[in-house]
């Protein structure tokens, strides 16, 4: 689902970025220094964070090439290998759904699944597609499409795909199509790069405690993710939280056996945010995590029941990978032959969505800036 805003977007970049009582010191009513806190996100976590998902995109763009010049089984399973490493390395960026990136619907380009098949298999037919303002193509390009083009565009097994690129080298229309979705996602990449390298001070300097301010729209987009991207899209629709089990509404559901991989990178990205841990390193600089021990130190919040809860939360984050670790590496496998283990796995991650949407956000004094149906 797309998220739903209480204000417009323009009006958003208005007064985000304009001179207004965000940007004055003390940075809000309980004195925490929130510009050091969104410095090290930005500097350290998310333009790192992207910088490493466009050297990965590159190095899956140079094996497409490749690939292009020699259709060789070798150099098939070389793309196959490299997809991997840059889906991997999506997970860390997913969650960062703002400013720029949510005007291009940078994500929903990215990682809309499960795929339409039948519209990619129009598309690769058709001399006319439209992927940047058509949001039924959302579906039909980024990571999901490219995991159909590589691992289930015919049969199971690679012998079989290749045959696709090798017949069809006359037209090269499966290659053109797989060719076009990676052009467009190194094209939307650099965009939101450049958003963020020449925007990343005014919003470390937007640090007030307002709707408005960033690191309430971060924090709000950080829980939004762990929320729907993470717990219900790839735990919760799938194993038929809301209604009937859907196995084919898995992440990667034609590579198949790297679902719970997916999972779990997402799942350390989430932990390593929320801590302020430099992306690629172990340095640990101001995070959610400080700013919740900050509040404890100084007995800023009169709930006891809030005490130590910035450990609360990433015991939580301990316990949903030690409960992931035990699916299958295949969710939709796990889904078809022991589906109760999904929906405990999805019970402990709803663990960390109520402590972070709940208690985390309330005593930040952060008002949650979407909302759901999904009754939780």
């Amino acid at each position: 689902m797309l998220k739903n805003k209480y204000f417009m977007l323009s009006v958003f970049f208005v007064v985000l970025f304009s001179c207004s009582e965000d940007n004055s010191t003390p940075d809000s009513s309980d004195n925490y220094n929130r510009v050091d806190l969104l410095s090290n996100l930005v500097n350290n976590i998310i333009i790192p964070s992207h910088q490493n998902f466009d050297d990965e995109l590159g190095l899956f763009e140079n094996s497409l090439n490749a690939f292009t010049d020699d259709r060789s089984l070798f150099n098939l399973e070389e793309l196959q290998m490299q997809f991997v490493e840059t889906y991997k390395a999506w997970q860390h960026i997913e969650m960062f759904n703002i400013g720029y990136a949510e005007e291009i619907y940078y994500a929903s380009k990215m990682n809309i699944y499960p795929a339409n098949v039948s519209r990619i298999n129009e598309n690769i037919n058709s001399n006319n597609i439209d992927l940047d303002n058509n949001p039924n193509q959302f579906s039909a390009q980024g990571f999901p499409a490219i995991d159909y083009l590589l691992f289930g565009i015919a049969g199971d097994t690679n012998e079989t795909i290749l045959s696709i690129y090798t017949q069809d080298q006359q037209n090269n229309l499966t290659l053109n199509y797989l060719t076009i979705l990676t052009q467009k996602m190194i094209t939307n990449t650099d965009s939101v790069i450049d958003y963020w390298e020449q925007n990343k001070d005014d919003f470390i300097n937007s640090s007030g405690n307002t709707s408005s301010s960033s690191l309430n729209m971060l924090a709000n987009d950080f829980v939004y993710y762990y929320e729907k991207g993470l717990r219900a899209n790839k735990i919760g629709i799938p194993a038929g939280v809301w209604s009937g089990e859907y196995p084919d509404k898995v992440e990667a559901y034609f590579k198949g056996d790297i679902s719970k991989l997916l999972t779990l990178e997402a799942l350390e990205a989430c932990d390593k945010f929320f801590r302020g841990i430099h992306f690629n390193g172990q340095t640990d600089g101001e995070g959610l995590y400080d700013y919740l021990a900050y509040l404890d130190d100084t007995n800023y919040s009169d709930s006891s029941m809030f005490i130590g809860l910035q450990d609360d939360i990433t015991s939580s984050f301990d316990n949903s990978v030690e409960k992931v670790n035990s699916l299958n590496d295949n969710f939709s496998t796990q889904i078809l032959t022991e589906n109760i283990k999904m929906l405990e796995a999805f019970d402990v991650i709803q663990q960390g969505v109520v402590r972070l949407k709940t208690n985390m956000l309330s005593i930040l004094g952060i008002s949650v800036d979407y909302y759901d149906a999904d009754g939780d």
